[in-house]
């Protein structure tokens, strides 16, 4: 049996390179719309995102009735594909400067979010791109990474030392205290939005009512 986390290494999660605690998830159901995959690899992120979505059981939508769609991802293998998108400058705010930064970083991965009023996450946009680490890793654990990382948001270094997957079998898995960390963060007593860490100290008490 996995131990729980502790009430620090769930605040380490949420907590930023500012200091700063912020938790969210998702205030209404995903849709979900992939671009850049042939069809056996489009299934394979949808499979990946409906799986992560049932484990916080949360629900998936064909369509958002306010934005059609609201979870975006994209494939590329240059960033610069990305500026040639129609209108994804009017989506994603501030697209030319971190399509520079993330080529000059020589990034293969970026996630950003779009929040709601009450601060529950709106739409998320997933940008992968296909350098060779990418093309040697499985298509289902890239897409299983992340729909992981985009269920709720995370701070910037929840998984800079230790991934959320675990090898079982061959296969890429989550790792059971994060799936037990998502499910507990979607309990519907716990705020779609929290910046208090004792937010933390209310994730650990569900785990270890489990």
């Amino acid at each position: 049996m996995t131990a729980a986390l502790t009430p620090d290494q769930i605040a380490d999660h949420f907590t930023r390179s500012d200091g700063s605690y912020l938790f969210a998830r998702w205030g209404r159901p995903v849709a979900p719309i992939v671009f850049g995959v042939d069809d056996a690899t489009l299934a394979t992120v949808k499979g990946a995102i409906e799986a992560v979505v049932t484990l916080a059981g949360h629900q998936m939508a064909e369509t958002d009735p306010e934005l059609g769609v609201n979870l975006l991802v994209f494939f590329c293998r240059d960033w610069d594909e990305l500026l040639a998108v129609p209108d994804l400058d009017r989506l994603v705010e501030g697209l030319g400067p971190t399509v520079a930064r993330l080529r000059a970083a020589g990034a293969n991965q970026y996630r950003a979010f779009r929040f709601d009023a009450a601060g529950a996450i709106k739409a998320a946009f997933v940008f992968v791109r296909m350098d060779a680490a990418m093309q040697d890793t499985p298509a289902a654990d890239i897409a299983l990474l992340q729909a992981v990382q985009t269920i709720v948001l995370w701070s910037e270094r929840a998984f800079a030392d230790r991934s959320p997957l675990i090898r079982a079998k061959g296969v890429a898995v989550l790792r059971p205290e994060i799936a037990a960390l998502i499910a507990a963060a979607y309990d519907r007593v716990m705020p779609a939005q929290a910046t208090d860490p004792s937010h933390a100290l209310r994730l650990a008490a569900r785990l270890t009512a489990t």
